[in-house]
């Protein structure tokens, strides 16, 4: 195995998803990590640097969302969530700290390293260097990953972000939830498409004070509107 292949950390109190995991991703020639419970999650993360997260939701000493709560306050590193229960809740609470995917239990491994491979594939995509996006009073800075408005600086989740991103490299064209998936979560996204709607309302609060609005076109999807473009 290169030493240049990417570290993922797999963290999970069944032993028996670990060792499943650990498999399926040393077959692709990642170096796999493991934890066992929150604790020794942020313990091994600090230590190895990860590049991944494979991170359960139910867990003894701390539970995935804390994990990923105090990993976001410490970096960026991607973060996957495994989730037995199939609320739409939890899905939602687990993006909304900052996972950047979620996998339901059962789950076809499969599956799991194409998710994997996808967000590795967005996390290591390099920034097109000195590209400022503008319509009507919101900047967008590709190269810095910053947004404002008028001159104020919004502060946006990764997700939020690349979809602004998306809508203002299309600006008044129609994109479609399938498309937007492709767009931000990347080609082989097998997640559901209602994410896109959970993350749409957030961007939305974000951006309120521009005169910037995402609309919605009933029944196809979302379209960036400008005040000079109908």
């Amino acid at each position: 195995m290169s030493s240049n292949q990417p570290t993922i950390l797999v963290v999970d109190d069944e032993r028996n998803i670990v060792q499943l995991v650990r498999l399926y991703l040393s077959n692709e020639s990642y170096k796999v990590e493991v934890a066992h419970n929150g604790r020794e999650a942020l313990a091994r993360a600090a230590e190895v640097q990860p590049a991944l997260v494979i991170l359960d939701l139910m867990m003894p000493e701390l539970d995935g969302l804390e994990v990923c709560r105090r990993l976001r306050q410490s970096g960026n590193v991607p973060v996957i969530m495994l989730t037995a229960k199939g609320d739409d809740v939890d899905k939602i609470v687990g993006l909304e700290v900052g996972a950047d995917d979620y996998v339901t239990k059962p789950f076809n491994p499969r599956e799991l390293v194409a998710r994997v491979k996808a967000v590795l594939r967005r996390a290591t995509e390099p920034a097109r260097t000195g590209q400022v996006l503008s319509v009507g009073d919101l900047v967008l800075d590709i190269a810095r990953r910053e947004v404002s408005i008028g001159g104020k600086s919004v502060d946006l989740r990764t997700k939020e972000f690349d979809l602004l991103a998306a809508f203002m490299r299309h600006l008044g064209l129609v994109l479609d939830r399938e498309t937007l998936l492709r767009i931000v979560w990347g080609y082989d996204y097998l997640g559901d498409s209602r994410t896109i709607d959970v993350h749409i309302t957030w961007l939305r609060d974000k951006i309120a004070a521009s005169n910037v609005k995402i609309q919605t076109v009933r029944g196809v999807g979302y379209k960036l509107v400008a005040p000079s473009v109908p």
